[in-house]
């Protein structure tokens, strides 16, 4: 991966069509477009989103990056999809669609972890839900298609990134095919898109094909042959599913024991990578992963699938991926180059108005209302933990924007936006602590294939230095007009301890009373299944937080957040939870069962009950425990709300069932009461108990282009 071979962003020739100027928001309907002086769009963007032009939205920053870069972009933002009307409102586009469900997989901002509708939808004018379709991705490229048949369709976004090959449903409870296919689009681009977007219209604009578009990087297409002149390598050659790998016998030849293995399989030796194929092969070299119709009715097969796909996601040393869809085969490209700081600055110093669109009226969009004063400050995940779509969207490479940059935004806020009072609501990003950290060697970077830098424990080549972070804070705050600055983004709070000045300064002028974390679990089982760390170093955390509070004078609490149902709890460890919680005088308030997400870690261990962290294989040495029943995953719910006399019955059947019916009493030590409330009884513990009740609003499973971006936690 070197950066310097990726053409800066900003760099290209303008289009023609930059004499227009910048639109004070981009346009959605033609009287705006005459108020422009435009007799057309270059580009239309198509979202499931209202339009916001503010760099948390993604279609506003593709929008005003394409404008930077000259062209004309008009937004067609929610449209009614049971026809081809809407999609014909701004006329045809002179380049493409750029189509995308918005910042929220359309699955997962419609329903529940429970498949259960849901009422709202923050990205929509006055919250109102019912806005966009289910697979919005797939129904507005048809009425794209229907609209203007020879016009280029574009996917992108979180949906399209998450369904680039075949993946785990769970709404249908079904491997489908890649997005690709099933939306008839002509190109989908995934992750960050800036960079592929920016060559793929300026290309299109010098009157190049849309079929000519292959091999750029964070892109998928498809292709009717592998060119000569690429090695095709079988992703069995660097995972073999279904080997089971007895003890080495001490005394047999290393040839005997390698061949005795693979007769057992009835299989050949594979060739040993590193020592058949050059360096300059394996820039030529594609891996063949099993195709649609195995995954999709192989468990095992599937879960191999995930396991390479996965060791495939460093720009440094990713190769293309090669799956037969049916008759298709569908080429997905490397990871695009991170975008340079730079490059960073550039996109969100572009003139956003940062307000919805004008057409919104004074219609309350609760997710600006929840970001408008907020700043983001970077990019990227290197946590890699497997219920999390950050990283499969945006990489784990962090990408920073300087000081400079930042501070412009938070003065931007403080001198244009008519609500600001003076808080900054977060600075931060998908981590709020990860900020300019990365592997101190760029070399080791690029050769690595781990799917987390912190986890089992944190890499000793990552530099872990806040010290870029506290400068930041500092400055910030100093500025004048600014009251406060609250950090809202999630805390890696495992990286935080190793800078007990970064916890000091957080804790002191940054903490709005409450600060949220995230353990997701107290038990090992589960924990080893979501990549995270032990509880002992939230302890380590939660000593540091108390201390630097007390210096502080200040009386603040840490919210914790936990996941219900995740692969690998079993219900004792649901127990041992509810147990630590009430110890701890914890009761949540809303609870978050596991939402399996396309394309996670975690979602390829619930499809098919393996441990894809590990080696899968068709013998239950590889299997792990599922919650995936109603019930189960209501029992798992309840023990998060064990304090709730609706769940009092569950939980009593269930303990009686788990042979620890010694828990259920009035004592202290034990979990719930042996008595129900009366009918209409209000709810909650009858007794006036010391414990903290704290609300828990997080987004199922971080699926959503945007960092998280929340108000402050309130403790009730």
């Amino acid at each position: 991966m070197n950066i310097l071979d990726a053409k800066h962003i900003f760099s290209y020739r303008k289009f023609w069509a930059q004499r227009f100027g910048t639109a004070k928001e981009l346009p959605m309907s033609r009287q705006e477009m005459d108020e422009l002086g435009w007799d057309s769009c270059d580009v239309i963007l198509v979202t499931g989103d209202a339009y916001v032009d503010h760099p948390s939205f993604g279609m506003a920053v593709i929008g005003r990056v394409l404008e930077a870069q000259g062209f004309r972009v008009g937004i067609i933002s929610q449209p009614d999809w049971k026809s081809a009307d809407d999609f014909k409102a701004l006329g045809q586009p002179n380049l493409f669609f750029g189509v995308t469900g918005g910042n929220m997989d359309s699955m997962v901002n419609r329903y529940t972890s429970d498949k259960k509708i849901r009422s709202n939808d923050a990205y929509t004018a006055n919250g109102d839900g019912g806005k966009r379709p289910d697979r919005a991705v797939n129904v507005y490229s048809h009425r794209c298609r229907e609209a203007y048949k020879e016009v280029p369709i574009i996917i992108g976004g979180i949906e399209a990134s998450l369904r680039r090959i075949a993946h785990y449903d769970y709404w249908s409870d079904k491997v489908r095919k890649s997005v690709l296919l099933d939306s008839k689009a002509d190109l989908l681009v995934y992750g960050n898109a800036e960079r592929q977007i920016v060559e793929i219209a300026h290309r299109l604009a010098s009157n190049e094909s849309i079929n000519d578009l292959k091999g750029i990087r964070g892109t998928v297409h498809f292709v009717k042959q592998v060119p000569s002149d690429w090695v095709i390598k079988d992703s069995s050659d660097i995972d073999k599913p279904g080997l089971v790998i007895k003890p080495k016998n001490p005394y047999q030849m290393e040839e005997e024991t390698v061949c005795a293995s693979k007769a057992e399989e009835g299989q050949k030796p594979a060739a040993v990578e590193s020592s058949k194929i050059s360096n300059k092969q394996r820039q030529k070299t594609i891996i063949r992963l099993p195709d649609y119709d195995t995954v999709k009715d192989d468990p095992v097969q599937y879960a191999h699938a995930s396991r390479v796909m996965h060791g495939e996601t460093n720009p440094g040393n990713a190769r293309p991926l090669l799956q037969k869809h049916l008759q298709r085969l569908l080429w997905i490209n490397p990871p695009p180059i991170p975008l340079t700081t730079s490059e960073m600055d550039g996109v969100f110093d572009l003139e956003y108005s940062r307000l919805p669109h004008t057409h919104y009226g004074k219609a309350n969009i609760p997710a600006f209302e929840m970001i408008q004063h907020s700043v983001n400050i970077m990019r990227g995940c290197f946590g890699g933990c497997s219920f999390c779509s950050i990283t499969e969207h945006e990489g784990r490479i962090i990408q920073s924007r300087s000081e400079d940059s930042i501070i412009k935004e938070i003065e931007a806020i403080r001198d244009i936006s008519p609500t600001f009072t003076g808080n900054i609501s977060d600075l931060g990003g998908p981590t709020a602590n990860m900020y300019r950290l990365a592997c101190k060697d760029e070399k080791i970077e690029e050769a690595c294939r781990k799917p987390s830098c912190v986890f089992p424990g944190i890499c000793e080549n990552l530099d872990t230095n806040h010290t870029p972070l506290i400068k930041l804070y500092r400055r910030a705050r100093a500025l004048k007009g600014i009251k406060k600055i609250f950090i809202a983004s999630g805390l890696r709070y495992d990286l935080a301890v190793k800078s007990p000045e970064y916890v000091k300064e957080l804790v002191s002028h940054h903490v709005g009373g409450y600060l949220k974390i995230a353990p997701e679990h107290t038990e090992d089982r589960p924990l080893s299944k979501m990549m995270k760390p032990g509880m002992g170093t939230y302890d380590a955390f939660k000593k540091m937080f108390e201390k630097y509070s007390k210096e502080a004078g200040k009386e603040q609490y840490l919210i914790p957040y936990f996941i219900a149902a995740h692969p690998g709890t079993e219900d004792t460890d649901m127990l041992n939870l509810a147990l630590w919680l009430k110890k701890n005088g914890f009761r949540a308030d809303q609870v978050q069962a596991f939402l399996p997400s396309p394309m996670s870690i975690a979602s390829a261990m619930y499809y098919s009950g393996k441990d894809t962290l590990h080696k899968v294989t068709r013998r239950g040495d590889s299997d792990v425990s599922i919650p995936k029943g109603i019930k189960q995953r209501r029992l798992h719910k309840a023990f998060l709300r064990y304090h709730d006399p609706k769940n009092w019955a569950l939980l009593r059947e269930a303990l009686k069932n788990m042979g620890r019916a010694n828990l259920i009493g009035n004592g202290k030590h034990q979990l719930i009461p042996n008595w129900s409330p009366k009918e209409g009884a209000a709810s909650g513990d009858p007794k006036k108990g010391k414990g903290k009740t704290f609300r828990t609003q997080r987004t199922e499973n971080n699926n959503r282009r945007a960092p998280h971006k929340k108000k402050n936690h309130r403790v009730r």
